[in-house]
C-alpha cells in the first residue's frame, strides 16, 4: 500500500473514533432534555432527507472521477469532479438553511443540551464536508491544468476515500439524529 494511501486510512481511523465519541455524547444527552428545544420539535428529516440525497449521490459521482482516471477519460474526470462539488455544495446550502431557520426560531448550541450536541456534530460533520470541497477543487483545478493523466493517482484515490467516508458518517448522524427522533 502506498504511504499516502495508508495515511488516509489512519486518518480516517482517528476520524472515526473522533465522530463516534461526538455521537455517543449525542445518544448519551439524547433522553436529558426536559425542557426546551429537541429534535423532534425542531428538525425536519424529509427536507434534510433530500440535501442528504444530494450528498449520497456524490459519492457515485466521485466513484466515476475515479472510474474515468482509471480509463484514462479526462473530459469524464473534470466533469464528475465538478458534479461531486456541485452535490456537495448543495448538500452544505441544506445544513446552512437549516441552521439558519433553527437561528431564526432562538435554537442555538447554548439553548440546552440537544442544541450543543446537534450543533456541535452537525457542525463538525459541515466541516469536514467543507474540507473534501476544497480537496476536490484542488483536484479538479489540478485536472484542468493538465494533471491525473490516468490511470491510477493517490490524490484522486485519497480524496475519494476521504469523501466517501464524509458520505458514511452523514448516513449515521442522519439516522441517529433525524430518524431516532421520529421513532
Amino acid at each position: 500500500m502506498a504511504n499516502n494511501r495508508m495515511m488516509i486510512k489512519f486518518f480516517i481511523a482517528s476520524e472515526s473514533i473522533f465522530f463516534l465519541m461526538l455521537i455517543l455524547a449525542y445518544v448519551n444527552f439524547h433522553n436529558s432534555v426536559t425542557t426546551g428545544p429537541t429534535a423532534k420539535s425542531s428538525l425536519d428529516p424529509y427536507v434534510t432527507g433530500i440535501f442528504s440525497l444530494f450528498l449520497l449521490a456524490s459519492s457515485f459521482t466521485v466513484w466515476l472521477a475515479g472510474k474515468s482516471l482509471k480509463n484514462r477519460n479526462r473530459s469524464g474526470l473534470k466533469l464528475w469532479l465538478f458534479a461531486t462539488i456541485v452535490l456537495g455544495a448543495v448538500f452544505i446550502f441544506g445544513q446552512a438553511r437549516e441552521w439558519f431557520g433553527l437561528f431564526g426560531r432562538g435554537i442555538t448550541i447554548s439553548s440546552n443540551v440537544f442544541g450543543s450536541t446537534f450543533f456541535t456534530l452537525t457542525g463538525f460533520h459541515g466541516f469536514h464536508v467543507c474540507v473534501g470541497l476544497v480537496m476536490l477543487s484542488v483536484l479538479l483545478g489540478l485536472t484542468l491544468a493538465g494533471d491525473f493523466k490516468g490511470p491510477k493517482s493517490d490524490a484522486v484515490e485519497c480524496v475519494s476515500l476521504y469523501w466517501h467516508f464524509v458520505d458514511g458518517v452523514w448516513i449515521v448522524v442522519f439516522s441517529v439524529i433525524y430518524l431516532w427522533a421520529f421513532l
